[in-house]
């Protein structure tokens, strides 16, 4: 069961409020959070959402947790302060989530439902969920259910969603078919009503939502006010003490996914072409880029990306490549299986020294493993990538900001030092949504390397792109420039790019390439390569990469505010690995808590191979699952409290 979490709505806290909202995959859940992260974001609050759902088209279950805050937030909350839902199913799966002083909406159909009957239940949970009621001697049923959360303090409110349908009908002369359409809305606005939110908000998120389609907004417009007018007469909301309200801001801020702010880094950073082939969760990004192939640039302009879906990663891969080659910035992504089958064209890149981004998502693995559910399991196949040894360089993000400015900076990696750049990220970043500020473009400088002028006629021979040099760079030509052909082959070869194995030409060239990564180390910052929050003197430290920062972020925010400094060392540049400056960094830690939502520590391997350090404790998380704040603050009392294991895993089974 969750900790208990309040919410912060007393009288001088910041308000921070976590809603969620579930039922049938196509039943209008992402409406619903649409329309109340509009609300709240209109009403000048900060938003953090997180989608989760079965790789099921239709009918399988979904949820969606929107936080409302007065101050930024960046990660989930386990503990919900109202959920709603839509049918049993999400009635059964998340009541377990609410604690003391919070609420649930439910069907007034669902008040007494059979645990084992509802359809999509997994047995297991089911079970689970009768021995539980069993122990407080209440029957498998969400009645029982429902029973054992109003003792636990939580309000119930049992709404009566045909009769607001009907209602609704009738006020509009319109068939049931068609009034039950906002049955997503009517959800939302009986969310609204029972915190005191005001209707206005919510009534210009409809507006947002759709528009240019009056008749759909003037429908949606009348069921929040019916929806409001059915909370006030039907529900004494004096023993609900949780309340949202709006909050003053005049700053500009979007609400952006992983997906589309890496795709919007990409067009920032001057991409020209990406290749993709479907797979979740990397797809939404693409198909975003899809949806912007031609967009307005800053000078009044426009400009287009050309995006090709392939028959297969391996065309993928190399069609990128392939369009690296003639000077286009040039990307694919894909996901982890994906991934695996780009790994052959990904070493012919390397070896031809190919300026490409590939765009790497982390999903549940093995094989298929869990498509639409988040791991960061993939740390040890992209930073070997393919077989051999080669220059590549992997950059993590750990929020939205990040994504978008890491997406530019990618190119101009891959340009600078004329290798492969992997930019590693997860189904957690790309399914949630946060409030940003608008993006400063005045950041992204474009940098595109060391370029060959073309030769003119009288030079003679084949132009040496692959040539010697001190740095390791080689002046890079672009295909069809005058005089500067040479061969491009998979196999290893002289600097004209004539295949060869002499071993002399063999070892000069694999030493060549392997200067680059040398010289990334030195010339790129600290801050990109490790970024240190919190007091930077602390003993206690933690150690992590992508979208886990979030939850370690406010996890540190809890104990400072205890007066127990801490810091949290986020790793952004994985490979290469920065030796010194991790190795400084960690001397000083006591004790080292590294956390990882993967079964095994990928990054922890990587640590110690690296530098010898093992951390004190490992924090794993592995069912799919992001990671919360508070579990991380659960498990640090645990190790302050010298009750911890060195490995410790994240467990949740009602999630």
């Amino acid at each position: 069961m969750a900790a208990e979490s309040p919410n912060g709505n007393g009288s001088g806290h910041a308000q921070d409020l976590a809603w969620r909202v579930g039922g049938p995959q196509g039943s209008g859940v992402d409406t619903a959070a649409l329309i109340f992260q509009r609300a709240c974001g209109i009403a000048g609050l900060h938003l953090f959402g997180r989608r989760e759902y079965y790789s099921n088209i239709m009918g399988r279950h979904s949820y969606y947790d929107v936080r409302a805050s007065e101050l930024p937030r960046m990660s989930h909350r386990d503990a919900v302060d109202l959920l709603t839902t839509f049918e049993s199913e999400t009635l059964s799966r998340h009541i377990m989530a609410l604690s003391e002083g919070s609420g649930i909406i439910y069907r007034s159909d669902d008040d007494d439902v059979e645990l084992h009957k509802i359809t999509y239940l997994d047995a297991r949970y089911a079970d689970d969920l009768t021995a539980y009621l069993a122990d407080r001697d209440l029957p498998a049923t969400t009645a029982g259910q429902l029973e054992d959360a109003k003792n636990r303090g939580v309000r119930l409110f049992a709404v009566d969603f045909d009769e607001l349908v009907d209602q609704l009908a009738k006020t509009l002369d319109v068939p049931q078919a068609i009034a039950s359409r906002t049955r997503n809305t009517l959800a939302v606005s009986v969310s609204t009503a029972l915190l005191d939110f005001p209707r206005d908000y919510v009534k210009k998120a409809v507006a947002k939502t759709w528009p240019g389609r009056q008749k759909i907004v003037d429908m949606n417009v009348q069921a929040v006010e019916q929806a409001y007018n059915y909370v006030d007469a039907n529900y004494d909301r004096s023993d609900f003490a949780i309340s949202l309200r709006g909050c003053d801001s005049t700053e500009k801020r979007m609400i952006l996914n992983g997906n589309q702010a890496v795709a919007l880094g990409k067009l920032a950073g001057g991409i020209a072409f990406q290749s993709y082939y479907p797979i979740s969760p990397a797809t939404d990004e693409s198909a975003y880029l899809e949806a912007h192939e031609e967009f307005a640039t800053t000078d009044g302009g426009t400009t287009n990306v050309v995006v090709v879906q392939t028959e297969d990663e391996i065309s993928a891969v190399t069609m990128a490549a392939g369009a690296a080659l003639t000077g286009a910035r040039a990307a694919t992504a894909t996901s982890g299986p994906g991934f695996a089958l780009m790994c052959e064209g990904l070493g012919w890149a390397a070896i031809n020294e190919v300026p490409l981004v590939i765009t790497e998502w982390q999903r549940g693995a093995p094989s298929t493993g869990m498509p639409t559910r988040s791991e960061q399991g993939d740390l040890r196949i992209v930073t070997s990538g393919s077989h051999g040894d080669f220059p590549l360089i992997v950059v993590s993000s750990g929020d939205v900001i990040e994504a978008f400015y890491d997406a530019a900076e990618c190119f101009n990696y891959a340009e600078r030092y004329q290798t492969v750049v992997i930019h590693i990220l997860d189904k957690a970043l790309s399914s949630s949504s946060r409030t940003v500020p608008y993006f400063d473009t005045d950041q992204i400088k474009i940098d595109r390397g060391e370029i060959a002028e073309p030769r003119g006629d009288h030079d003679d021979g084949a132009f040496h792109r692959f040539a010697v040099t001190e740095s390791g760079i080689s002046p890079r030509t672009l295909l069809g420039q005058k005089g500067n052909a040479h061969w491009c082959t998979g196999g290893e070869h002289t600097p004209e790019g004539r295949v060869t194995e002499d071993p002399v030409v063999r070892e000069s060239q694999i030493e060549k390439r392997a200067r680059k990564m040398e010289l990334a180390l030195r010339e790129i910052p600290l801050e990109d390569k490790v970024k240190i929050y919190g007091d930077r003197d602390a003993e206690l430290t933690f150690l992590s990469w992508g979208s886990n920062k979030g939850a370690i972020l406010e996890c540190v925010e809890l104990l400072e505010a205890e007066g127990v400094p801490a810091r949290f060392l986020h790793v952004r540049l994985i490979k290469p690995f920065p030796v010194d400056e991790i190795t400084e960094l960690l001397s000083t830690a006591k004790p080292l808590v590294i956390v990882e939502a993967n079964f095994s520590g990928q990054y922890a391997e990587l640590l110690r191979a690296n530098t010898g350090i093992t951390p004190d404790h490992l924090v794993l998380k592995y069912n799919g699952r992001p990671i919360s704040a508070e579990e991380v603050y659960r498990t640090i009392s645990e190790i302050r409290q010298g009750d911890a294991d060195m490995r410790i895993v994240l467990r949740n089974p009602y999630q």
